[in-house]
């Protein structure tokens, strides 16, 4: 009688057969190398190891009191049914009338809509204004998530590398040169996140000048980390002459208001690319979480003391990272402006080894800061500038000099 004999498959092998059954929308992506290296952390967490996390961009404060308390209120009192998909008037009035104090821009209720986080504001806008060959022009250092988000668009990211020398900001001047007939949209995030960069009010008008002189060219304008800014107030890409017109607005509650968990952002911006929006979410994820923009709805229209607070800590913070980062042989540091990342230039280290660990990149040394001091980071190539590596300082002081210190030992391993 003949047996025949089954072979058996590998768990890799089902695995890499299982992936090549994904889309090719999903194959173009790459994963969040922050969320990455946050898993990392957590991991080793479990296992009893002390690891100091500076790799998420996550405010270390609770949400303030008067917010969960409307959030409380909402809930007795039923806020519990299907929202509408742009999110309530009341909110909506609430973003407008904050757009209008603090921004000097004049916006009704059908030029914002509010969507589950500020991120899938962004993505609602590539979605909606780019087509397969567009082209996305994004300043390196940039967001992770941003060419992500251009690709899973069919688009194309056009990166322009700005870089240490001129502070991670784009000039007017690199901005024509990277225009094409394709380019569609600008993505510009001020305060800046990996580099706490901030353009000035000048350095934005040039940009627009540019913007102006290119038909059908939009920006989208991520101010996500607006009121943690250290140079005396915001300035908005959308304030100049004919700028509004070209410009979406993208903001929310989750950095200023220590509100990540909340899920609640926006945009602003002109009514047919809302209109736009407001269809596209309607189908994939409808409104956001009813009892959250009730509470983002008390976090606008309550005292903003709170705000002020916070922004103070991360300014104390700011100036004690950039201190002993300076301090560190072998580092280049900036003092950010803005946000809470610390993004110095860690290249000098490329090529020294530790332990039979050799140092290629900044993911390398990302990882060998991770395994060797318990400090987790990000390597700068998952934002476009391999140079450099990123450090959150939304967490206590105590954290952060202790934080430093073991990366400051590791590093001196290293040779």
């Amino acid at each position: 009688m003949h047996v025949q004999i089954k072979k058996s498959v590998t768990f890799a092998q089902q695995t890499n057969k299982d992936m090549a059954q994904l889309s090719k929308r999903l194959t173009r992506l790459a994963p969040s190398a922050t969320l990455v290296m946050s898993q990392k952390s957590s991991e080793m967490k479990a296992q009893g190891i002390d690891v100091i996390n500076l790799s998420v961009g996550e405010p270390d404060f609770n949400t303030p009191d008067g917010i969960k308390e409307s959030a409380k209120v909402a809930i007795d009192d039923n806020w519990s049914k299907y929202s509408p998909v742009p999110g309530y008037p009341e909110l909506r009035k609430a973003i407008a009338a904050k757009l209008k104090s603090e921004n000097h821009l004049d916006y009704t209720i059908s030029e914002i809509l509010v969507s589950n986080g500020a991120k899938q504001s962004v993505c609602n806008t590539v979605l909606a204004l780019i087509d397969d060959g567009d082209e996305a022009i994004i300043p390196a250092p940039y967001w992770v998530s941003y060419p992500q988000m251009v690709k899973l668009a069919g688009g194309e990211p056009v990166i322009v590398q700005t870089g240490f020398a001129q502070n991670f900001k784009m000039t007017a001047t690199q901005l024509e040169a990277a225009i094409t007939p394709k380019t569609k949209l600008l993505i510009l995030c001020s305060p800046s996140n990996p580099t706490g960069s901030v353009y000035s009010k000048d350095e934005l008008r040039a940009l627009a000048d540019v913007i102006l002189a290119h038909e059908d060219l939009f920006v989208i304008a991520d101010e996500i980390y607006e009121h943690i800014n250290y140079t005396g107030r915001h300035e908005s890409i959308a304030q100049f002459e004919g700028m509004k017109e070209r410009t979406i607005i993208i903001n929310g509650v989750s950095k200023a208001y220590a509100m990540t968990g909340w899920r609640i952002g926006y945009m602003a911006g002109p009514e047919w690319i809302v209109k736009g929006c407001n269809k596209l979410q309607g189908q994939y994820t409808s409104g956001a979480c009813s009892v959250s923009q009730k509470a983002a709805e008390a976090a606008y229209t309550q005292s903003q003391e709170c705000v002020e607070e916070m922004r103070l800590a991360f300014q104390r913070r700011r100036d004690l990272i950039v201190e002993l980062a300076k301090a560190i042989p072998g580092l280049e540091v900036n003092t950010p402006e803005g946000a809470f990342y610390l993004f110095p230039k860690c290249s000098s280290f490329y090529g020294k080894s530790h332990n039979g660990k050799t140092i290629a990149n900044s993911t390398d040394l990302a990882l060998y800061l991770l395994e060797e001091a318990h400090v987790a980071t990000v390597g700068g190539d998952a934002f476009g500038d391999p140079e450099c590596f990123r450090m959150s300082y939304a967490t206590s002081d105590d954290n952060i000099r202790e934080a430093l210190r073991r990366i400051r030992e590791a590093l001196l391993k290293l040779e």
